[in-house]
Parts: structure tokens; C-alpha cells; sequence
């Protein structure tokens, strides 16, 4: 059994790329609560095509891949917080509007490029081939997502639930939302060109997903999606070891299952007191 588990760990890439599973994992999952429950699940698969266009201006003028993207979600974020801020268009409708705008950019941009086999790479990720970068990047990230949200939780719980109430007692809502758009942003382009789109739209929104249907409070929603999202990340990258499968892939199929799991057995507990 220990070798069975230590195994994979002989080799250096393997163990990277289960820490940058891992971290993915917590920084991901410990924001999904938030996007999950403010109804925001569609802004981390828009923000994840909204770079295209940063990343494609990056590689032309030569700085890195990160940087461009960085920006690019910086813009994206700003902009669905400017268009949404008087609620005189819906926040699924400026994403929508800026997902397809910049995404198409993106397209357009790309296509002018002789050859982008390189930038197609960044795009997709691959959890098996993170640098030691990555893997620091990944980490900082975490800590920030954690430090943040541990910082910041009463004044993301009153903005999620009760924004008049936010108002009244001297916060502000939009700085808050700002806030947790930027850190969305960051989060998504940390995991994005490490792990892939994929696993990182997965984590941002199945965790949350899962523990919603197991516990009730905003904390132990929190809690449990971050104990979902590591024990699908090792899970995952187990079986994919093992049974010769896509890490990426692997990962998002084990956090499936456990909603699965997770939806059935809310059904059965509803019938039982029914």
C-alpha cells in the first residue's frame, strides 16, 4: 500500500504536478463558495477565454504569457463590474458580452499569427508538465485566496447575502465584488495556463456545487469545498497514473462522481424526513 502510494512520487514531474493539482485545488475551491452562491459560476469560464487576447499580444511582443493574461482578466473583471454597477444589465448578460467580445478579439488576433502552436500549449495546460514556477506561482496564489477570504469573510458574507444591510453599516458592496472579480481573475490565469481550462472552470464551481447539497453555513460550505477539491485533485491524479488517463481530465471525473454521490444521497436524506 505505502508503495502503491509512493510510487508516482519518484519522479519529480509527477510530484509536481500533484502540488499544482493540489493548490489549483484549494485557491479554486476555496472561492467556489462565493461564485456559486453569488451566482457568479459563468465568470470563471469567461475570464478563461477573455485572455486569449492578452496572451496572444504577449507572445507577438515577446513578455510572458502570464503578464498578457493577467492583464486581460484585469480588463475583463474591471469591465463586467463598470457594466454591471448600476443593475441596469444583468451580470450574466455583461459576461456574456464580454466573454464573446474578447474571446473573438482572441480569434482574430490569432489568426494573423504565421504559427501558434506555442500559444496553443499555455492554453490548454498540462498538469503533468508545471515548472517549479508554476508551482510557486500556484502557491502564492493560494496563500493570498486564503489569507484574503480569512481576512475578508464578514465582509464577504454581508455583501453575498445583504448588500442593503452591507450598506447601512458603512461598507461598500462594489469595492467588495471588485475585490473578489480581481481575485477570480488571478486565481483562474494561475491555474489556467498550469492545469487547463478545464480543471480550473471544474474547481471554481463543483466543489461549491458538492457541499451545498452536505452542509447548510457559508463556513462549512467553504471548508468542505476545499476538502472535495484536494481529495479530488489526489484522487484524480492516482487514477491517473495508474489507469494511464489525462490528469486534467481524471481530476474533473472524480469531482463529478463525488457530486453525484453528493446529490443522491441529499435526495435520500429529503425523502427519509418527507
Amino acid at each position: 500500500m505505502v508503495e502503491w502510494i509512493t510510487e508516482p512520487l519518484r519522479y519529480g514531474f509527477a510530484l509536481r504536478g500533484l502540488l499544482a493539482g493540489v493548490l489549483a485545488a484549494v485557491a479554486c475551491a476555496a472561492l467556489s463558495g462565493f461564485v456559486v452562491w453569488r451566482g457568479m459560476s459563468f465568470i470563471g469560464d469567461a475570464i478563461a477565454h477573455s485572455i486569449l487576447p492578452g496572451v496572444v499580444v504577449a507572445f507577438v511582443i515577446g513578455v510572458s504569457l502570464f503578464i498578457g493574461a493577467l492583464v486581460a482578466a484585469s480588463l475583463t473583471a474591471l469591465g463586467i463590474g463598470i457594466l454591471t454597477r448600476h443593475k441596469s444589465i444583468r451580470e450574466d448578460t455583461a459576461i456574456g458580452v464580454m466573454f464573446t467580445g474578447l474571446f473573438a478579439l482572441g480569434i482574430a488576433l490569432l489568426s494573423r499569427l504565421a504559427s501558434y502552436s506555442d500559444v496553443t500549449h499555455i492554453l490548454f495546460g498540462n498538469i503533468l508538465g508545471v515548472s517549479r514556477s508554476d508551482v510557486i506561482v500556484l502557491l502564492l496564489i493560494a496563500i493570498c485566496v486564503v489569507v484574503v477570504i480569512i481576512a475578508f469573510y464578514k465582509e464577504l458574507l454581508v455583501t453575498s447575502f445583504d448588500p442593503g444591510h452591507s450598506v447601512a453599516i458603512g461598507l461598500s458592496p462594489e469595492l467588495v465584488r471588485y475585490g473578489l472579480l480581481f481575485l477570480i481573475a488571478i486565481t483562474v490565469v494561475a491555474g489556467f495556463q498550469s492545469v487547463g481550462v478545464v480543471l480550473v472552470l471544474a474547481l471554481l464551481i463543483t466543489p461549491a456545487a458538492t457541499a451545498s447539497l452536505l452542509v447548510n453555513r457559508l463556513t462549512s460550505v467553504l471548508i468542505v469545498s476545499v476538502v472535495v477539491g484536494v481529495l479530488s485533485a489526489v484522487v484524480g491524479f492516482y487514477a491517473s497514473y495508474y489507469l494511464d488517463v489525462a490528469s486534467g481530465a481524471s481530476i474533473v471525473l472524480v469531482l463529478s462522481v463525488l457530486f453525484l454521490f453528493a446529490y443522491v444521497g441529499s435526495r435520500v436524506r429529503h425523502r427519509r424526513v418527507a
